[in-house]
């Protein structure tokens, strides 16, 4: 039988809060959580004091999280971070709240269609770009988003089957 147990990994939450979770897009919480997992521990999070959470909201949610906090135009989008602690900087007998990334599900199935590429596909992109966030990477210049899209390239190779 087996051996040891594997070591615990980081501590990722899932959670579908749309008013109408079964009426859009399928979430599939148990995949979503396994790809944040493979990331983290990818990244060298791996330690059960990392703490993730990832939400899938509706597009009014959103909407408005990007108005309050981004001083976005009200319009939906398709993901968002919010960071809360850098690993580097919390002691190491305390837990590390990464922070939440925000999925939109419905605006996920348009882009999708639009780009021909299916749902999971993108979902699978929206959260690891969400991820790469929490952990700093950004977007703002060419070199920033060319290095940020090469890493999503690779953890998306390496983690996410279609």
């Amino acid at each position: 039988m087996g051996g040891e147990p594997p070591e615990p990994g980081p501590t990722i939450v899932v959670v579908d809060e749309r008013a109408a979770p079964g009426a859009g897009p399928e979430v599939d919480a148990d995949r979503w959580g396994r790809l944040a997992t493979d990331v983290l521990v990818d990244e060298r999070l791996d330690e059960p004091r990392i703490e993730l959470t990832v939400h899938f909201v509706d597009e009014q949610p959103i909407a408005d999280l990007k108005r309050d906090h981004l001083g976005g135009d009200g319009s939906p989008t398709d993901v968002l971070a919010f960071p809360v602690d850098d690993p580097a900087e919390v002691p190491g007998d305390v837990p590390v709240l990464l922070g939440d990334v925000v999925i939109c599900p419905s605006v996920a199935d348009r882009q999708a269609e639009g780009g021909q590429r299916a749902y999971e596909d993108e979902v699978a992109l929206l959260l690891v770009h969400g991820i790469l966030h929490l952990l700093g990477h950004d977007h703002a210049e060419p070199d920033e988003t060319a290095a940020m899209q090469r890493r999503e390239r690779e953890l998306l190779d390496r983690h996410h089957r279609s």
